[in-house]
C-alpha cells in the first residue's frame, strides 16, 4: 500500500503537476487549474486480500514493485469514511463464523459520499445454502448489502449497486453504481471534474456527442449545455446504469447507444449501418461538441480524425503519456483553451488531466 502521510500532501501534488507540466511543453497550454484531493478518505471503492493463516483471516495488499509479496494491513487511511469504518467489525464477524471465512479469498467495498455500501466476498467454493443464511445475517449487522461471488456464481443480499449523490453548481445528481461497473473512485474530485467540464462548455451549444460514457458519469450534467445528447458505450452494464442515471435525474435529451468508438465513427461516416442505431437519426443532429473520457491506452488514430470535425473538443484523461500523444496529433487542428489536473490518486503518480480545445480559426492568409 502506498504511504499515506498527509502533511507530505500538498508537496507530492506539486511534484505530480511539475512532471505533467514537463510533459507537455511541446504544445501551447493555457494556465493548468489544479484541483486537489482531500489527504484523507477520498477512496469511494476498495479491493483487499484475505490473508488466511492459523484459523484466522486478516485483510492484506500487495506491496508495489517487481516481486509482489502480500502484506496484512490493520488500517486504511485512504479509504472512505464508510470504508474504514465497515472494515474493523466484518472482520470480526468472518472470524467468528467458519461458514464466512472458509476459503475466503478477497473483499471489495463500494461506498458511497452519504454513506451507502456494498461488500464482496469472494471465495475458492461453491455457496450454498448455509452460506446464504450466515451472509444475510451479516447484512443485517453489519447495516449493508453483501454479494457472495465464487466462480459462476453470484448471491445478492439486498442490492448489487449503491447510489451516490454527488453535487455539481447547486444541483443533486443521483448516480447508480454497479458492483462490478467503472466508477470514478474519489468522489470528491469527481465533482469538480464534473463541474470543470460544465463550466467550459457552458456557451457551447449545438448536440454533444460522448464516447465512453461509462455510467453517464460526465452526460447526465453536461447535457444540460446542449440540445441532444448522443452519448455511446459498449459495456452493456454501464449502458443499464447510464439509463436508470438519466431517468433518476429526469433528463431527457440523451440518447444513449452501445457502440465502441470504432463503430460510431463508421457509423457517422456511412461505412456502414448499424443494428444498434436503426432508431437513431445521425444527420438529424447538429454536433457542435464531443466528449472523451478513453481508458489508458488514449484515442485510436480514427477517433483521432473523427474528433477534427468538431468545433468543441472536451477530453478527460487518466494516462497524461497518451493525452500528451492525441494533443500533438490534434494540435494542427485545434488549440488548447483550458487544461487541468486532477489527483484523483493521491500519494501515487497518477494523475488525470482534461483539456478542452476549439478548433483553429484558417489565415485568411491562406
Amino acid at each position: 500500500m502506498t504511504d499515506i502521510d498527509p502533511s507530505a500532501y500538498d508537496q507530492q501534488l506539486q511534484e505530480k503537476v511539475a512532471s505533467l507540466q514537463s510533459r507537455f511543453q511541446g504544445l501551447e497550454l493555457p494556465d493548468l487549474d489544479i484541483y486537489c484531493s482531500s489527504p484523507l478518505n477520498y477512496r469511494m471503492r476498495a479491493e483487499f486480500k484475505i490473508w488466511q493463516q492459523d484459523g484466522r483471516a486478516d485483510y492484506a495488499m500487495y506491496r508495489q514493485g517487481k516481486h509482489r509479496q502480500a502484506y496484512i494491513i490493520e488500517a486504511f487511511p485512504a479509504g472512505s469514511t464508510t470504508i474504514t469504518a465497515l472494515m474493523p467489525p466484518l472482520l470480526e464477524q468472518i472470524n467468528q463464523c467458519d461458514i464466512l471465512r472458509h476459503r475466503l479469498f478477497s473483499v471489495e467495498f463500494l461506498t458511497t459520499l452519504s454513506g451507502e455500501a456494498v461488500i464482496t466476498l469472494l471465495y475458492h467454493r461453491p455457496l450454498d445454502s448455509i452460506w446464504e443464511a450466515r451472509a444475510t445475517e451479516l447484512a443485517a449487522h453489519m447495516k449493508t448489502d453483501i454479494i457472495g461471488r465464487s466462480r459462476k456464481q453470484k448471491v445478492v443480499i439486498g442490492r448489487d449497486y449503491v447510489v451516490e449523490k454527488l453535487q455539481v453548481a447547486g444541483r443533486t445528481y443521483l448516480y447508480q453504481q454497479k458492483e462490478t461497473g467503472f466508477t470514478q473512485p474519489n468522489a470528491q474530485v469527481n465533482e469538480k471534474m464534473l463541474d470543470w467540464a460544465r463550466r467550459h462548455s457552458a456557451d457551447f451549444g449545438g448536440d454533444l456527442l460522448e464516447l465512453y460514457c461509462g455510467n453517464g458519469n460526465f452526460t447526465a450534467v453536461l447535457a444540460q449545455n446542449f440540445n441532444r445528447v448522443l452519448a455511446t458505450e459498449i459495456a452493456k452494464i454501464s449502458v443499464n446504469s447510464a439509463r436508470y442515471n438519466f431517468d433518476a435525474n429526469s433528463i431527457e435529451n440523451i440518447e444513449i447507444v452501445r457502440l465502441s468508438s470504432e463503430e460510431i465513427t463508421q457509423a457517422l461516416n456511412a461505412v456502414r449501418p448499424f443494428r444498434r442505431l436503426r432508431h437513431v437519426d445521425l444527420q438529424s443532429y447538429v454536433f457542435s461538441t464531443v466528449f472523451v473520457d478513453p481508458p489508458r491506452a488514449g484515442l485510436d488514430d480514427d477517433t483521432i480524425e473523427l474528433l477534427r470535425r468538431f468545433d468543441n473538443i472536451i477530453y478527460i484523461s487518466c494516462n497524461p503519456e497518451t493525452l500528451h500523444a492525441n494533443l500533438l496529433a490534434l494540435d494542427s487542428s485545434h488549440r488548447i483553451e483550458h487544461f487541468a489536473a486532477f489527483d484523483q490518486f493521491p500519494y501515487t503518480h497518477h494523475l488525470e488531466a482534461g483539456a478542452v480545445l476549439k478548433k483553429r480559426i484558417p489565415d485568411k492568409a491562406d
